[in-house]
């Protein structure tokens, strides 16, 4: 009896899915935005029905049973019920008044509305599976489990980590009851020590939510990310600092709002806000500040997590695992002396979590694998879709190079050129790693506006990658950490910023990616090859697509992007392309 484990992640934003089988082992993890190409996709169901199908013939071809685990509990909390009984979940009612406001940076209705949007998914939760396999699989059996959304997150984290024991913090914006749960992991069981309960307690995501709206931008979109982008160019605003500060009241794991004029205070708040006029370079001091409180914040609670554990590990995870700027300061700010943050922290990444707590379930005795875990889990450009290109192509010089690929992609790469580099199965996460990267030579500082204004289209603030050699980390970074998910930012040596400006943020640091040859063999090679030519052992990398758009899914998704911006080499597996151009 054959026995696949398909977990869902339904949260309403960043949807996704993951395939196990019977021995724990990942087959497939993506997120639904890729095939979709909706940045965030939300709203959408993670089993689409005309995706289901393909996936489910490579890779359950010989199934005899499912299960279909959620990442959310199916009976919801008393206030969510509470306020869908009284109305407050439905279009009219985000327009009701007369409700109490409750402690939160956010309003009401951008709450209920997330509550409203996160009770359809669950409801409907795998409701597209089913109807596939009863059509493809009539005989299967199809089981159902459903789990703490927490605890989804503490699976991905620990049973991905490369520890037997470790600490680990859930830091997210909401989850059943709170927004964090503290675990420790220990001989593959997960122990609960707390969980913030109630709508009183404090959110790190929902305050870091208001201050990506203070900065001007949107957080339904995902634009925590121009927050730590900017706040490199800030300094710290005594002011905003106190007033956030002031809101919260801090005792071990247990964060709550201040009682006592806490909504004037969350009012005062927009007295920082950026008018939508007004350049996002002048919110730089509420960027860096907000960072700051984040910072301490977090720093806080690790300490005691620390403390309480007395581990040396630690395993990180929640959407909030995502500001790379504050996890390169973990190890020097705490105890811990190794911290694990999975490749898709957020709650992508709850997919595989339930479908590992499903599998555990019926596998009580298995043991998770003590070693980092691929990120190459996704879907791949099958090399009969290029060869289909070649036939009917009479735009583009494509060539087939096997043997070179690799020294080619280094040479243009030193020459200057800008290139799409796609490679195998694609990343799990936000991140790219390296197999549906935009890469490019990091010498010369111009090449971060080139690759902003002409390429992603996007503000000349954000930064760029390094994807480094790992036996070259510590020349490069100080108090260097492996960081194989592109997961920590770390100060660059100041001796060889100058050798790798189009890498350093303003600030002297990178956000890195640690390459190894067991990784990545690749990638390893492609960065092995340039740095024979330059002697610089690192590569700029940044995701294949432009702003507002999720990493490039299929061939045609790649050529759009090629086509239409200033990439000048698109390099899909083994075979090369380039423009045409009159000379």
């Amino acid at each position: 009896m054959k026995k696949y484990y398909l977990g869902l992640s339904v949260t309403y934003h960043d949807p996704a899915l993951a395939i196990i089988d019977e021995q724990g082992c990942v087959l497939f993890a993506e997120a639904t935005e890729r095939y979709l190409q909706n940045k965030r996709a939300l709203n959408n169901e993670p089993d689409q029905l005309f995706y289901m199908p393909a996936l489910l013939e490579s890779y359950c071809a010989d199934a005899d049973e499912f299960v279909i685990a959620i990442n959310w509990r199916k009976k919801r909390p008393c206030y969510e019920t509470l306020v869908s009984g009284l109305g407050f979940l439905s279009a009219p009612g985000l327009l009701k008044t007369g409700i109490k406001k409750l402690r939160s940076p956010l309003e009401n209705y951008q709450l209920h509305h997330m509550m409203a949007c996160q009770r359809t998914s669950i409801s409907t939760a795998g409701i597209n599976l089913v109807r596939i396999i009863r059509e493809i699989y009539p005989h299967c059996a199809v089981a159902f489990a459903d789990f703490d959304h927490h605890l989804t997150h503490a699976a991905t984290a620990c049973y991905s980590s490369p520890f037997e024991e470790a600490a680990c913090a859930v830091i997210d914006s909401f989850g059943e009851n709170g927004a964090l749960a503290f675990y420790h992991y220990r001989h593959q069981k997960l122990a609960r020590l707390h969980e913030t309960r109630g709508m009183a307690t404090a959110s790190p995501g929902l305050y870091f939510m208001k201050i990506t709206e203070l900065c001007g931008f949107n957080w339904l979109q995902g634009e925590e990310w121009k927050v730590m982008g900017l706040a490199s160019y800030g300094t710290l605003n005594p002011e905003l600092y106190e007033l956030l500060n002031s809101t919260l009241v801090v005792n071990g794991f247990d964060c709550r709002h201040h009682p006592e004029r806490l909504f004037e205070k969350m009012a005062n708040l927009n007295r920082f806000k950026r008018p939508p006029d007004r350049p996002a370079e002048e919110a730089a001091d509420t960027a860096y500040t907000g960072q700051v409180f984040f910072a301490d914040w977090l720093t806080r609670l690790l300490n005691h997590l620390q403390e309480v554990t007395r581990s040396d590990h630690l395993a990180l995870v929640g959407g909030c695992a995502l500001n790379s700027s504050f996890n390169g300061q973990i190890t020097s700010r705490t105890a811990f002396k190794r911290v694990h943050i999975p490749s898709a922290p957020a709650d992508d990444g709850c997919a595989l979590g339930a479908a590992w707590l499903a599998f555990r379930n019926d596998h009580p005795n298995w043991i998770a694998k003590p070693d980092v875990l691929s990120p190459y889990s996704g879907a791949s450009i099958p090399d009969e879709a290029i060869q289909q290109l070649i036939r009917f192509n009479r735009a583009l010089n494509i060539m087939h190079l096997p043997e070179t690929i690799c020294e080619q992609t280094a040479e243009l790469l030193t020459q200057g050129c800008l290139v799409g580099w796609v490679q195998g199965r694609a990343e799990f996460g936000p991140r790219a790693l390296g197999n549906r990267s935009i890469l490019a030579d990091p010498r010369h500082a111009a090449t971060q506006d080139h690759i902003n204004q002409q390429i992603k289209f996007r503000e000349r603030f954000r930064p760029f990658a390094p994807s480094i050699l790992h036996e070259y980390g510590a020349d490069y970074f100080e108090n260097y950490q492996e960081s194989p998910y592109m997961d920590k930012t770390l100060h660059i040596r100041t001796q060889v910023q100058d050798k790798i400006a189009a890498v350093c943020h303003v600030d002297g640091t990178g956000r890195l990616q640690t390459v190894k040859r067991e990784w990545n063999p690749r990638f390893y090679r492609l960065i092995s090859c340039f740095h024979q030519l330059t002697q610089i052992p690192l590569v700029l990398n940044t995701s294949f697509n432009v702003m507002g758009k999720p990493l490039i899914h299929s061939l045609e998704d790649a050529l759009a992007v090629f086509l239409t911006t200033g990439l000048d080499v698109l390099v899909i597996n083994d075979y090369l392309i380039t423009k045409r151009r009159d000379e």
